[in-house]
């Protein structure tokens, strides 16, 4: 795909701005009603999610071009997917998401680029992960766990850390705890261990298609020669990438694609895993966004708009519509459900409608301020609810939420999900 093939679509926009808000029926206070974090921050329309459909149709028709100022309009968004999910609650036909992408593409194939997502590209083609450290040591995180090695033999459940579990040091154990959990409940799971490479999903995101192209063909050829037919992941960046972002680009894995909390909410219900232990605490959950929103399974489309007799546009045949309701909402509730003395506290904005965390979209990378502000803004509408901890399932949430907080001084517990699990499990 390209910016042209989406020339159809832009010149849909109303400017009704329903990408900024929560629908009306769930707004509960004005306090936390925005969705979009970027126009939140910036208080300007080009930088909401039509305001970007705006400058790319604008680009596409050559009326403008690609300067500086809209370089840094293109970037100051976490592509959370909320304008997609609100837009289309009110229009079908439009893409807010599939076209910031390809404004981002376009960038890039410009040579329009911004220095520190260029150090993050070299890293990935140097080392085979985002963070700039050594592949030699992507292995480390599980060293010692009594778990199969898929390079040498087959395992029914692939297990894949990813980058930021396999390299940061205080939350790799989360990574080390999931693995522990399915094999406590008899699970037969292998790891690639110092072999995992990234996902591709922050390149794609970033505009470099080329590259998550590289690391989808890679990983699809080593799940096969693994013989899983499950592929389980803790990290939501992943899971997104290998249920979404695959398939949009003719890259569908052919197995079970099951984020971790989902196969430990089975494994819960099953009887496998028996929750004893009371944890005495007041959580609130953050949905992750590529979990929640972008964890929905992407189906391609192929096909062409017609207009018929009264001005009425159809698609032909119908075009799926990807609304977020499809993503990974309940199983982690459950889990957190099923610990005994754990009361679980909802945020006003929640499931579809959750706020962002703020590290994606390449925005932590080069705009590690609009990051953490965004984290603050999480953080105060969990405290509001009255919670003493934070809960989350991504490790790039954990990770902002954590750094936002030492950073300014808020109090306010952060845990993973598989972390509050394991304290029960003993």
């Amino acid at each position: 795909m390209a910016l042209d093939d989406y020339r159809f679509e832009m010149d849909f926009c109303s400017r009704c701005s329903h990408c900024k808000w929560i629908p009306l029926l769930f707004i509960r206070s004005h306090r936390f009603a925005n969705v979009c974090p970027a126009v939140e921050r910036y208080n300007f329309h080009a930088y909401s999610g039509g305001g970007r459909v705006i400058a790319a149709h604008s680009v596409q028709q050559g009326r403008s071009e690609i300067s500086d100022e809209l370089l840094d309009v293109i970037y100051r968004c976490q592509m959370d997917g909320a304008c997609n999910v609100m837009c289309h609650l009110s229009n079908e036909i439009l893409e807010p998401m599939q076209i910031m992408r390809e404004l981002r593409t376009l960038a890039v194939e410009e040579g329009k680029l911004l220095p520190e997502h260029t150090m993050l590209i070299d890293s990935m083609r140097k080392e085979d992960n985002v963070l700039g450290e050594r592949k030699a040591d992507r292995g480390d995180w599980a060293e010692g766990l009594d778990v199969k090695d898929i390079n040498s033999e087959q395992a029914e459940v692939f297990y894949h850390a990813g980058c930021r579990y396999s390299y940061n040091q205080d939350l790799r154990d989360i990574a080390r705890a999931g693995v522990n959990l399915l094999r406590r409940a008899g699970v037969d799971v292998g790891i690639a261990g110092a072999e995992e490479a990234c996902c591709g999903g922050r390149a794609f995101d970033i505009g470099y298609r080329g590259e998550m192209e590289k690391y989808a063909d890679d990983f699809s050829s080593r799940l096969k020669a693994s013989g899983a037919a499950v592929l389980v992941t803790s990290c939501s960046d992943c899971y997104s990438a290998f249920k979404h972002l695959y398939p949009m680009i003719g890259k569908k894995l052919e197995v079970e694609i099951v984020h971790i909390t989902e196969y430990l909410d089975r494994l819960i219900k099953e009887g496998k895993l028996r929750p004893q232990k009371e944890v005495p605490m007041r959580v609130t959950y953050h949905d992750p966004c590529h979990l929640g929103r972008l964890g929905e399974e992407y189906e391609p489309w192929s096909g062409e708009w017609k207009t018929l007799h009264g001005g009425v546009i159809v698609s032909d045949p119908p075009k799926p519509v990807h609304k977020g309701l499809g993503g990974v909402y309940q199983p982690p509730r459950d889990v957190l459900g099923a610990i005994p003395g754990l009361k679980l506290y909802e945020m006003e904005r929640n499931r579809e409608f959750a706020w962002c965390c703020g590290a994606g979209g390449g925005v932590l990378e080069a705009y590690e301020d609009f990051a953490r502000w965004t984290a603050l803004e999480r953080i105060e509408e969990a405290r509001s609810t009255g919670a003493e901890a934070l809960v989350t399932a991504c490790p790039w949430c954990e990770r902002n939420f954590k750094d936002a907080v030492s950073g300014n001084g808020v109090r306010m517990k952060i845990y993973d999900v598989v972390e509050l699990l394991q304290e029960s499990l003993g």
